[in-house]
């Protein structure tokens, strides 16, 4: 590496996934849960851990959302993950037998079954050497160690902007605070739900001691080459730097569909694997070839070589532009890791040990700030990092119902805490006020505007507004047993044990 780097990368993961113990298996539901979890979750821990042992620090900031924190630790799921990795053992040796001897004379997919049994026994003594007890006991040394910067956010990951100041306010506390019960302290930055912005929001960050959070680009006017102050605050902005992410994930476009790489869509249904490679994108499912993972490799070869070439490419422009040197912020859901792109994580882990010896100084958000990335104060509009980048994807023409009845929900949540709340705790408000912002999630209204297991999003939405309207009715007019009946709902479905409804 070159004494005077060309200039700072960030890599900034988000790691989220709506709530959802107890709510089924494949195609939504749990399954979910855990294939993120074993191609995702599993190997980029895995990758910071190994970082971490080679004295790294500051390799990447880390986004985990209270809700998605909660699933993994919570013994429920980490029974059910353990039983789904033996599962999928199995599966690969089902496949062994079932794939013999198609797709002659070649022995791709014989290799592919063996290549999955391997990966599954891999992943089952990984979690039971270090996952038994959950999520919070493996990133807790992660980030004490400093390999990684960790982000929190509001719990149950809501659509902000369209809270209401107190609820809003109450959803962040409640989200930091449970960070900082699982990891020994809360986090200073924040990944908002959606990248989702309205002005005036940095006063409830910097109210509730948040010191910077994540933007999308178009927010800044594609100016991304700093941080910056945001409504005259404290509190810093980093815009995602689209002319970079975009080259590995965009709406149209991406590394992962690149032919030679494991295709995400095709699966053998009867063992539950994916045997078949890209190929093409107007290719057919059965028309498609066998994964070859020599192909994959050498793809993902020449992918590292072409990103790191582009971050230095864009560092070397900005210091030509600016006279000093740049920041290049690129930001991506972990779940593309491992789960929509198989060869990611490797990409990843290529990626992070090329750029150094490409001259770019590889760091987090806080390593950012502390090596002078800040630029000029600035005033944000109203935004998201979703379509078109406003809000249009959780306050739309299809979402309107979800939006009319959040809006309801929240003012009958409020006159509620207000009437019966005390200066004790009551776990009956605690479970009402729980179910209300698990109704407010952001998941909901983003499933149904694009189309992605609507129904069962309008569910899930409606079942936990059903539960409010339930204890909520029966607190004004007959409270006798609603005590027992809480704290069943809080038994069988509900995170954030220490949610207080007195904060409210």
């Amino acid at each position: 590496m070159s004494e005077q780097p060309v200039g700072t990368f960030c890599l900034v993961l988000h790691s989220h996934l709506p709530w959802l113990p107890h709510h089924g298996s494949w195609p939504v539901g749990e399954e979910w849960l855990y294939q993120a979890w074993a191609h995702s979750y599993l190997p980029v821990v895995d990758l910071l851990r190994r970082f971490a042992e080679e004295g790294r620090r500051d390799v990447l900031t880390l986004g985990l959302t209270p809700v998605l924190a909660a699933q993994l630790d919570d013994p429920y799921c980490l029974r059910g993950f353990h039983d789904w990795l033996g599962n999928w053992r199995l599966r690969a040796d089902y496949a062994g037998v079932r794939w013999h001897g198609r797709w002659q004379p070649g022995r791709e997919l014989q290799e592919l079954a063996a290549a999955e049994h391997r990966a599954g026994d891999a992943a089952l003594a990984e979690f039971e050497n270090h996952w038994r007890h959950g999520f919070s006991p493996v990133l807790r040394p992660l980030r004490e160690s400093g390999v990684l910067e960790l982000l929190g956010g509001p719990a149950t990951h809501p659509f902000q902007p369209l809270l209401t100041d107190r609820v809003r306010g109450f959803a962040l506390r409640t989200g930091l605070a449970d960070t900082a019960l699982r990891l020994g302290s809360a986090p200073g930055g924040i990944w908002a739900p959606e990248c989702g912005y309205a002005p005036g929001m940095e006063a409830d960050y910097a109210a509730a001691g948040v010191t910077h959070f994540l933007v999308d680009g178009p927010a800044l006017r594609g100016r991304t080459e700093a941080a910056r102050t945001v409504g005259g605050t404290d509190v810093v902005c980093f815009g995602r730097d689209l002319e970079v992410t975009y080259r590995v994930w965009s709406p149209k476009a991406g590394y992962p569909g690149s032919a030679e790489y494991r295709d995400f869509h095709t699966y053998d249904h009867p063992s539950g694997l994916k045997p078949s490679r890209v190929t093409g994108r107007q290719v057919r499912a059965e028309d498609k070839q066998p994964y070859r993972p020599d192909l994959a490799a050498g793809a993902l070869r020449r992918d590292v070589a072409d990103f790191v070439a582009t971050v230095r490419n864009r560092l070397a422009a900005l210091a030509d532009r600016t006279g000093e040197p740049g920041l290049v912020v690129a930001a991506y859901d972990t779940e593309l890791f491992g789960h929509w792109w198989h060869e990611g994580p490797a990409w990843l882990e290529g990626v992070l040990r090329a750029l150094p010896e490409a001259g770019v100084r590889v760091s987090t958000l806080r390593g950012a700030l502390a090596a002078g990335h800040l630029g000029s104060p600035v005033e944000l509009p109203a935004s998201s990092w979703g379509s078109g980048k406003d809000w249009r994807v959780w306050d739309g023409a299809q979402v309107a119902d979800l939006v009319a009845d959040g809006a309801d929900l929240q003012q009958d949540l409020l006159s509620t805490v207000d009437k019966f709340g005390t200066a004790y705790r009551d776990p009956v408000l605690d479970q009402l006020t729980r179910e209300a912002l698990l109704a407010l999630s952001s998941d909901w209204a983003f499933m149904v505007t694009k189309d992605s297991a609507a129904d069962y999003a309008r569910r899930r939405a409606r079942g936990h507004a059903e539960r409010f309207a339930e204890l909520a009715g029966r607190l004004r007019e007959d409270p006798t047993g609603l005590r027992q009946r809480a704290r069943r709902l809080r038994a069988q479905d509900g995170p954030f044990g220490q949610l207080d409804a007195r904060g409210l």
